[in-house]
C-alpha cells in the first residue's frame, strides 16, 4: 500500500507551463502577435456566471439536503488568467484562460458527497446537487437556513487591477528582467522568464445562510538562470508573488528578482561535493521557511488528525518543541500569496498560533474536521477550483521572529551547514519523516560561511527537528510556493533565520 505524500515546491518553468492547461478554455497567441495582445477587463467577465440569484441558490441548498445531511454548500467561480513564458530572450508563448464552474457539497455525519458543473445554470446545480446528496440519504436533514449577504475582513487591497493593465505593460516587465540577468556575468547564458496573473471571483452560499462573494488577484513571477563558465553549470530560482495588483513590480521589481537569480547562479559554479552525516545547520532566512511547512505544518493539518494519525494527534497542550519554537500560519497577512479574506467555505481568515514557545496549541481546521474535533473554524478550508472540494491546508505558515541576531547565529557556530535555500521536498504526514534538497550551500567553518556545497539533503523527522532548533533570529522573511495535497494551493512559507542542532545530512562527497 503506497503512503500519500504531500509536497511544497517553488514550480520549475515547465510544471508552471503544464499547470496552465488545466481543464479551461485558452486563446494561445504565437510569439509574433504576443506585442498585440490586448488587454480585458477581466472583472467583467467575471460576473456572467456568478450572478445568480439567492433564491435559486436556497433551491439548489434545499436539493442538497433533500436525502438528509447535515450542512450544505454551493461553491461558484471564475477565473481569468494570463501566462506569458520568455526565453533565450525571446517570447515563446502567451496564454488567456478562462475557467467558471460550481461544485455542490453535503456534508452527512463523517461522509462527504461532491459534484461540479463546468456549466453554471440552476438546471445543472440542482442535478450537482442531486448527485452530492446520495452520501447522506436515509440519514437526518437540517434545516438550511435562507441565504443572505454577510461581511468578512479584507487583507486583499488593489492599486492598480489587473484588468486596467495593457499586456506591453507585461512584457516590458519581463524584458526587464531578462535585460539584468543577461547582463549580471557573462558566465549567465540563460535566462527563463515566466508571468501569470488571474482574478479569480468566488461566491460562497450554505446552508448556515452564509452568503459571501469576492475578488482575488493573484501575481507570480518567475525568473529562471542558467550560469556555465565551460567547467560546471547551475540552474537558480527566484520568485515574486502576491494577492496584489500589477503595483508588486513597484514594491520589488523586476530587475531584483532576476538579478537575485543570477547571482545564486553565479555562487555555485564553484560548489564542490558536499559532505555527509549529522551536522549542525543554520537555515538562511525566507524560503527555508518550507521546511517546517513540510514537517511540521502537514501534519498539523486537521484531517489527518480527525483520522487519529499523524505525529501531532491528541498532544494539544503538550511540550513538542523546543522553548525558542513558535509557529503560526496567518491567513490574514496584506496581499501576500496565501491570504485571503476568507477560505473556500467562507469562514474568516485568521492569525493562528500553532505551536508557541514549543507547546502544540491547535490544529488547522476546515468545517468538517472542526466538527469531528469539536473546536473551532480556524479559515483553513481550500480547494485548487471548483472541481475539487475544501480540505484543510496552510496559508501563510512560518516560525516566528525569535532574541538572536542572525550574525551572532552563524558565529557561533564552529561547523556545519549554512543552507541559503531549499528547492523543496515532501513529507509523510503519518510519520513526519521529510527530505529536502538544497539548491544553495555552504559550509560553515569556524563560525564562518566558506565554500559552496551541491548535492546535499536534509533528512529527518518533524519532532526531532523542531526540538532541535536552539537558536532563531529576528529576521523574519517569506518565500512563495506550490503546495500540493492531492490538489495544489498557493502558499508562502517563511521563518527567520534559524540553528538546528544536529540533523541528517546527506551528501554526494564520495
Amino acid at each position: 500500500m503506497s503512503k500519500k505524500k504531500y509536497f511544497v515546491r517553488d514550480i520549475p518553468r515547465r510544471k508552471f507551463l503544464e499547470m496552465s492547461m488545466k481543464g479551461s478554455l485558452f486563446v494561445a497567441a504565437t510569439p509574433t502577435l504576443l506585442s498585440q495582445l490586448t488587454s480585458c477587463n477581466q472583472a467583467g467577465a467575471a460576473a456572467s456566471g456568478l450572478d445568480m440569484d439567492k433564491a435559486t441558490l436556497d433551491k439548489v441548498i434545499a436539493e442538497a439536503l433533500s436525502a438528509g445531511g447535515d450542512f450544505a454548500e454551493v461553491y461558484l467561480e471564475n477565473r481569468n488568467s494570463r501566462r506569458i513564458a520568455m526565453e533565450e530572450s525571446s517570447f515563446k508563448s502567451g496564454l488567456y484562460g478562462i475557467s467558471q464552474g460550481a461544485g455542490v457539497r453535503v456534508i452527512s455525519g463523517n461522509k462527504t458527497g461532491y459534484a461540479y458543473t463546468d456549466d453554471i445554470t440552476s438546471e445543472n446545480l440542482r442535478r450537482a446537487a442531486k448527485v452530492a446528496s446520495y452520501v447522506a440519504r436515509n440519514s437526518s436533514s437540517a434545516s438550511p437556513v435562507n441565504v443572505s449577504e454577510k461581511s468578512r475582513d479584507s487583507f486583499v487591497t488593489v492599486e492598480q487591477p489587473l484588468g486596467n493593465i495593457a499586456d506591453p505593460e507585461r512584457i516590458e516587465v519581463m524584458k526587464r528582467a531578462d535585460q539584468a540577468a543577461m547582463s549580471y556575468d557573462d558566465r549567465i547564458k540563460m535566462a527563463m522568464i515566466s508571468y501569470y496573473d488571474e482574478v479569480r471571483s468566488r461566491v460562497i452560499a450554505n446552508s448556515e445562510g452564509t452568503y459571501l462573494r469576492d475578488e482575488l488577484p493573484l501575481l507570480f513571477f518567475i525568473v529562471q538562470t542558467m550560469s556555465d563558465d565551460g567547467k560546471a553549470r547551475h540552474m537558480s530560482r527566484e520568485r515574486l508573488s502576491r494577492h496584489s495588483g500589477f503595483e508588486m513590480f513597484n514594491e520589488v521589481s523586476p530587475e531584483k528578482v532576476a538579478e537575485t537569480a543570477a547571482r545564486e547562479a553565479i555562487a555555485m559554479l564553484d560548489a564542490e561535493e558536499a559532505p555527509a552525516g549529522m551536522m549542525d545547520v543554520v537555515m538562511q532566512n525566507g524560503w527555508g521557511g518550507v521546511l517546517v511547512h513540510e514537517a511540521v505544518g502537514h501534519p498539523l493539518e486537521a484531517d489527518n488528525i480527525a483520522k487519529g494519525i499523524g505525529a501531532f494527534t491528541g498532544k494539544v497542550g503538550q511540550k513538542v518543541a523546543s522553548d525558542v519554537f513558535t509557529m503560526v500560519d496567518d491567513g490574514t497577512i496584506p496581499n501576500a500569496r496565501g491570504t485571503v479574506n476568507f477560505d473556500d467555505e467562507g469562514t474568516q481568515a485568521k492569525r493562528n498560533v500553532l505551536i508557541e514557545n514549543g507547546v502544540l496549541k491547535g490544529y488547522m481546521t476546515d468545517i468538517l474536521s472542526a466538527k469531528q474535533l469539536d473546536m473551532k473554524r480556524t479559515g483553513n478550508g481550500r480547494r485548487e477550483s471548483f472541481r475539487y472540494m475544501p480540505i484543510p491546508r496552510m496559508t501563510n505558515t512560518f516560525i516566528a521572529n525569535g532574541d538572536s541576531d542572525p550574525a551572532d547565529i552563524l558565529s557561533s557556530t564552529k561547523k556545519g551547514l549554512y543552507v541559503q535555500s531549499l528547492s523543496g521536498g515532501s513529507v509523510n504526514p503519518v510519520t513526519g519523516v521529510f527530505n529536502f534538497t538544497c539548491r544553495e550551500a555552504y559550509l560553515i567553518e569556524n563560525g564562518k560561511k566558506t565554500r559552496p556545497v551541491k548535492g546535499a539533503t536534509l533528512i529527518g523527522s518533524c519532532l526531532d527537528v523542531i526540538s532541535s532548533i536552539d537558536a532563531v533570529g529576528n529576521d523574519l522573511a517569506f518565500g512563495p510556493g506550490i503546495c500540493g495535497k492531492g490538489q495544489s494551493a498557493e502558499v508562502d512559507a517563511g521563518q527567520p533565520t534559524v540553528r538546528i542542532r544536529g540533523i541528517n545530512v546527506g551528501g554526494s562527497k564520495a
